[in-house]
């Protein structure tokens, strides 16, 4: 099957195999002709971005590469990235790579015009109305994981150094201009990462299906995209040229980004600090959390389980049906099963409870998070206890 697509929703996407080809038209229908390519450092000396540069290149664009991006990016990859754009007279940003990339070089482009510090914009209330919204350059994300979703959102995510905790920084026109969405662009990715990036994409969806609230679009979006995770992410990790399990997983991950609109939830909330104190993968820390988390919520997300594993297609549907699909890919993927597996200890349980349950997205959670709650799923993903007697 080939999949091929021109979609104006959330904002315009170009999907298909070997649409990175039209980079160059991009930006210049953006006005764009000196763009920031912002990537990271693993992505910088790759074919497939050379080839993007030197499009751009021939086609006349005064194009440079900003690549100081941590993993777990800092806001010194931010400040860094502004002084680059200013250095070289830039007009737009190319956001290209994983979540990490497309998350600095959105914020680089928000960031850019500003006049405050990157902390005064950070999701709290109306914060986002203190930027000056005509210094924010126009952004082109090309993604090249199927995991964050990042092309499609309104935000980024950026850790404080000072503070080692991770803030969302939202406005509107952080959301890009235009994304190219090429799945010849993920196959490179390593199983493990195609794996850990993809349950990444299903923690989005399966957050947002469990948020409280009325959003039947948002639920729509989460469900079919977790049937495109049940359909293609095994495939994707088993085969990565297989390129309609690529295509499936990319637009599962953009549908998990647009389903998180109605709420996200404790995975997140705890996932958060531990990447900010720890330098953990951010898919993988969801993925370890997952299981627990659903444990924990399960008085409350019963009933919306049995109907995405009636919709998933999963023999007998039953909160136990869908409990039992995440544990199955998770030991398939040989995602550890504890914490422990990430290098945590439980030294700093109090701290990290403490960061969860203010974190934007703990307020998403089906139940009411605490302290003692996010203590409680802390001590449970230490031990290996799922909470209803059994022991993973």
């Amino acid at each position: 099957m080939s999949y091929t697509g021109n979609w104006s929703y959330p904002t315009n996407i170009r999907f298909g195999a070997g649409r990175i080809s039209e980079l160059p038209e991009v930006c210049m229908s953006l006005g764009i002709s000196r763009p920031l390519l912002v990537t990271d450092g693993g992505l910088v000396e790759l074919p497939m971005l050379r080839d993007a540069v030197s499009a751009c290149k021939q086609a006349g664009l005064d194009i440079n590469v900003f690549s100081d991006v941590k993993s777990n990016p800092i806001d010194k990859n931010v400040t860094d990235g502004v002084v680059a754009l200013h250095a070289g007279d830039h007009d737009g940003v190319i956001a290209f790579g994983g979540g990490s990339a497309l998350d600095v070089g959105k914020v680089i482009a928000f960031m850019s015009g500003q006049t405050r510090p990157i902390w005064d914009f950070e999701d709290v209330g109306d914060w986002w109305t203190r930027a000056d919204p005509d210094g924010i350059l126009p952004i082109i994300a090309v993604p090249t994981t199927a995991g964050t979703g990042s092309e499609v959102g309104r935000a980024g995510v950026i850790g404080s150094e000072s503070t080692h905790t991770k803030k969302v920084i939202f406005h509107p026109k952080i959301m890009p201009a235009v994304v190219i969405s090429d799945p010849e662009l993920t196959v490179g990715l390593p199983p493990n990462l195609t794996a850990w990036t993809g349950m990444d994409a299903l923690a989005h969806c399966l957050e947002a299906w469990c948020a409280p609230g009325f959003h039947p679009m948002a639920d729509g979006i989460a469900l079919e995209g977790m049937r495109l995770v049940k359909n293609s992410l095994q495939r994707a990790v088993q085969n990565g040229s297989d390129i309609d399990a690529r295509a499936e997983m990319l637009v599962a991950a953009s549908m998990g980004a647009t389903a998180f609109q109605k709420g996200l939830g404790a995975i997140h909330a705890l996932s958060h600090p531990l990447g900010a104190l720890y330098d953990t993968h951010h898919g993988l820390t969801n993925a370890v959390f997952m299981p627990y988390v659903m444990v924990f919520n399960r008085t409350v997300i019963e009933d919306s389980m049995v109907r995405l594993g009636s919709y998933l297609e999963l023999p007998t549907p039953s909160f136990d049906a869908v409990l039992d699909w995440v544990m199955d890919l998770r030991a398939e993927f040989e995602i550890p099963h504890t914490i422990k597996g990430l290098g945590v200890d439980d030294s700093r349980f109090d701290e990290l409870a403490a960061l969860a349950v203010v974190d934007p997205t703990a307020a998403g959670n089906p139940v009411e998070l605490t302290e003692a709650g996010c203590r409680l799923l802390l001590e449970r993903s230490y031990l290996g206890e799922l909470g209803d007697d059994r022991f993973v």
